[in-house]
């Protein structure tokens, strides 16, 4: 891809500042808007008329939330709202790999990981010789790395606005669009501060007049993932991060609930949160890694010979891991058709810390942290994530069995009365969770 010239011509660059700063300057006029978070406004279309007949829904991620922390810690607000309406009491099974830029966009596009992409946090692209950093906004915020139709996408292209604070990868423009309102991520994301802020913005969105208030919410709260890294899983600094955010979510449905709108309001996590051993597994103590480019533990060959030699070293060196060939990585776990996933591809046989090199000579190193994921769900049931949602549209009482987080995406856009763009989910996993059963004539699901 060409460089563009470093030299920018000074009425553009004076534009451009101008565009940005009038973003920032018309999220500040909302009233109620809550200083701490600060939102860019794109100017998208008002809501059509028909957009404004629908539903809202307001969906919150609490990274790293295991699907067993609420029963657990009897989390109050969170056991309330699965009382009043649908969750999954076994847990909801992320995708493959179970970190948090793959299944934040698979659940807001339907794919899996290897379908939209974004197949780690950071991963090698041997396509474009470049590396994607999920918290490097040079590549987080580049639209082109993404595939498939976001949420916010699919309804902004059909006249409904939406807003997104902190969801991964809702600051890129992705298959034509950003969300009317979003939030620019920061080092202070989950201050006290910036998490009732997410409220008090939220709350303010949807005081706007009908043509100009969101109708799909999208939240990120990055705990209790940092304590249970941190800590890890079963320490006390998580469990109170777990009440913590069961209290937030409670102040949030208050608030909602006082809009007096029809909202339904949907809670999910995108992984949960294992307790590993105090060392690292480190692949090229097992084999030469000469030709290699690797990113964690992800492992790219320059060339056949070494993707089939390093293959060979490797595939029954340790009981803590397999290797395959990328073509031959096992089905369910769907992560077999992109270059992006490497080649040969390590699976973790059970909740270990695995990584491709120690850190060069003189440079200090340290164990994994505590608490990782990343791992198979299926084989480390850790892994799994939470779900619960309620709401005027939400079958009351209803407890659905552990599901895949692909097939989240086509039962929101019939939430929001949209048939999904081509995705990896199945409506009739969840449709027994829906009021009207899913069956809405004008919105069948596109596979």
């Amino acid at each position: 891809m060409a460089r563009r010239s470093a030299f920018v011509p000074l009425a553009m660059l004076l534009a451009v500042m101008a565009g940005l700063a009038g973003a920032h300057l018309a999220a500040a006029q909302v009233k109620g808007f809550n200083s701490a978070l600060p939102l860019v406004h794109v100017d998208n279309d008002a809501n059509s008329e028909q957009a404004q007949s629908r539903p809202y829904v307001v969906m919150i991620s609490l990274d790293g939330f295991r699907w067993d922390y609420a029963k657990r810690e009897h989390a109050t607000h969170l056991l309330a709202l699965a009382k009043q309406g649908a969750w999954a009491p076994e847990g909801m099974l992320p995708s493959y790999p179970s970190v948090t830029y793959p299944n934040h966009v698979t659940i807001v596009t339907g794919l899996y990981p290897e379908h939209h992409g974004i197949v780690d946090n950071s991963f090698f692209d041997p396509d474009r010789q470049k590396t994607f950093k999920a918290f490097d906004p040079e590549t987080a915020k580049d639209g082109t790395w993404y595939g498939g139709t976001p949420l916010w996408s699919l309804a902004e292209s059909q006249g409904m606005r939406t807003a997104c604070f902190f969801w991964p990868g809702c600051e890129a423009q992705i298959a034509g669009y950003r969300p009317t309102w979003y939030a620019e991520s920061n080092t202070k994301t989950d201050s006290p501060e910036v998490q009732q802020a997410r409220i008090d913005d939220a709350i303010a969105l949807l005081r706007l007049p009908a043509e100009q208030r969101p109708h799909l919410i999208l939240m990120h709260y990055s705990a209790p993932d940092d304590e249970g890294h941190k800590y890890g899983p079963d320490a006390a600094q998580t469990r109170a991060a777990v009440l913590k955010m069961d209290a937030v979510v409670g102040n949030l449905k208050a608030a909602l609930d006082a809009t007096g709108l029809s909202i339904d309001v949907v809670v999910v996590s995108d992984h949960g949160m294992a307790q590993v051993p105090n060392e690292w597994i480190t692949l090229d103590q097992f084999a030469d890694l000469a030709g290699f480019d690797a990113v964690g533990s992800l492992l790219y060959g320059k060339s056949e010979a070494d993707r089939e030699r390093v293959y060979n070293q490797l595939k029954k060196a340790s009981s803590q891991f397999m290797v395959f060939r990328r073509k031959n990585v096992p089905a369910e776990l769907n992560y077999n058709q992109n270059s992006r996933e490497g080649d040969p591809v390590i699976i973790a046989t059970g909740a270990y810390a695995i990584r491709a090199h120690a850190p060069a000579a003189g440079t200090p190193d340290s164990p994994p942290h505590p608490g990782l994921h990343g791992f198979d769900p299926r084989r480390v049931p850790e892994m799994k994530a939470i779900f619960i949602a309620t709401g005027p549209d939400i079958v009351k009482g209803k407890v659905v069995g552990a599901f895949e987080n692909v097939n989240l995406y086509p039962w929101l856009a019939h939430l929001l009365g949209f048939s999904p763009a081509k995705n990896d989910g199945d409506i009739n996993i969840l449709a027994g969770a829906l009021r009207d059963g899913g069956n809405n004539p004008d919105n069948d699901t596109a596979k």
